[in-house]
């Protein structure tokens, strides 16, 4: 009765005062109670304020091992349950003396890897598989070329409506996480692939999804990453596409056209450009380039440029004798 007490509690007076969005409360509720699910099978549904440390090492070895869980989700739920506990230890149903993750051991960062996206040909094809014979394909079409052009997440296509689109004056408005909203400029190619769309959809109401499915209604976050799958799969480009490798692709073609990363941080709606610097990487290409830019070349100076008309040992052929007093 406590746990589910206490995650009341957490869920309805903390995290709602924080102003969390409600898929991040309900992310949050599943995580809690998969964790309660753990101690009634594994510790005798000992209460919350019962767990130790030691316990929740062995969760995480649980979530590891059984769950077969990586890296990013178990630091997820561990950081989901030090947040729990200092919550009902600020609202005093909980001695600090008795919270389990007081001092639990940092959890090992992730390392850190850098961003997969598309080639330009890769994109070129990726935009044209989209048949432009039916309203479906042209609403593919659309939606392929607005998040490419736009770094849009998934979320933020599938939460756009009629009002946010303004084609007259080449912008959209998205609502990014935390509920913050940005405009988002488009060029003439977007625009044009948009026009013609709402042309062939017809006519709809301010308030309605701009995007729609075959059967009329928005399109849901899970049907964009199906298009895009499914496209991407007709264009034979060997890379997993998604919606956000769509994002990634935006952001470091900026970088590689000399977009100053402040203005790319503004367009993709992060809110620190720590978050953006991920994107500063580069390809195999460009360090090809760099290392052929190198002044060694033009700097060091050869032996044989020093002595030109002799010929030193590891010169000579093999089995070519060297004279005696030579």
């Amino acid at each position: 009765m406590k746990w589910q007490y206490w995650i009341t509690l957490y869920l309805n007076t903390h995290c709602t005062a924080r102003g969390l969005s409600t898929k991040t409360i309900a992310a949050y509720d599943a995580t809690l109670k998969q964790v309660h699910a753990y101690v009634q099978s594994h510790l005798g549904d000992r209460a919350p304020d019962a767990i130790t440390a030691k316990d929740i090492l062995e969760y995480v070895e649980y979530l590891r091992r059984d769950r077969d869980n990586g890296s990013a989700a178990v630091n997820r739920q561990v950081t989901i349950l030090k947040n729990f506990y200092r919550a009902i230890v600020a609202m005093g149903h909980l001695e600090p003396a008795a919270n389990p993750l007081a001092h639990f051991p940092k959890m090992k960062a992730l390392p850190r890897k850098l961003p997969v996206f598309l080639s330009e040909d890769e994109v070129r094809v990726l935009l044209s598989a989209p048949r432009s014979t039916t309203v479906i394909g042209l609403r593919d079409r659309a939606l392929l070329t607005l998040l490419y052009a736009t770094g849009i997440r998934a979320s933020e296509c599938a939460g756009l409506r009629e009002c946010d689109v303004d084609l007259a004056c080449k912008t959209i408005c998205v609502t990014g996480k935390g509920g913050h909203e940005r405009a988002i400029p488009l060029n003439n190619e977007v625009v044009r692939a948009l026009a013609i769309y709402r042309t062939a959809r017809g006519t709809l109401g301010l308030k309605t999804g701009f995007f729609r499915s075959r059967k009329g209604q928005a399109m849901s976050r899970y049907a964009i990453f199906e298009r895009v799958k499914t496209h991407a799969r007709r264009a034979r480009i060997a890379k997993i596409v998604s919606p956000h490798r769509l994002r990634h692709s935006f952001a470091t073609h900026l970088v590689k056209a000399g977009v100053d990363i402040i203005t790319i941080r503004d367009l993709l709606g992060h809110r620190c450009v720590t978050s953006t610097q991920i994107y500063l990487h580069t390809t195999a290409q460009d360090l090809r380039k760099a290392a052929d830019k190198h002044p060694v070349e033009r700097l060091i100076e050869r032996i044989a440029d020093l002595l030109p008309n002799v010929k030193v040992p590891f010169q000579r052929p093999p089995g070519e004798s060297v004279a005696i007093g030579a």
